[in-house]
């Protein structure tokens, strides 16, 4: 397996961890703008969340990895990102696919006991490109 180093977040919480994963998923930019991503096409998308916290869970952990790949593995792997609500009024570009996960993300940590934070993700697109989305500060109120 390939190591992936990413840009890391300056943060004083004590703990945080990365998780990695990648789902399959085809998408198309309905604009004359796109060039050739007018046409339906696909990508094997590799995600890197980044997720800190000051308290773990009664298990230990800041949040069970299963939880995180089941949310965003089982809602995109092999679908066409257009199709999904989220992207009605918007085009699925990688930009707001990032902020999409994050939402989903911070959604779900909150709704645990520690409520630990997203700080980042990251959605690799292709071998040579990738976005970052970090939330600003306003976004986790």
């Amino acid at each position: 397996m390939m190591q992936q180093f990413y840009p890391s977040v300056p943060h004083a919480f004590r703990f945080e961890l990365n998780k990695d994963m990648h789902f399959s998923a085809a998408h198309f930019i309905p604009s004359e703008d796109a060039g050739k991503c007018q046409e339906m096409h696909g990508h094997t998308y590799f995600i890197n969340l980044t997720i800190c916290g000051n308290e773990l869970d009664a298990t230990g952990f800041l949040i069970d990895f299963k939880l995180l790949k089941n949310l965003i593995h089982k809602k995109y792997d092999h679908s066409v990102l257009n199709h999904h609500p989220e992207f009605e009024s918007k085009f699925p570009t990688t930009e707001l696919l990032a902020q999409q996960i994050w939402q989903m993300v911070e959604n779900l940590l909150q709704s645990t006991a520690n409520q630990p934070h997203c700080l980042q993700v990251i959605v690799r697109e292709t071998p040579t490109s990738y976005v970052v989305y970090r939330p600003a500060k306003e976004d986790f109120q």
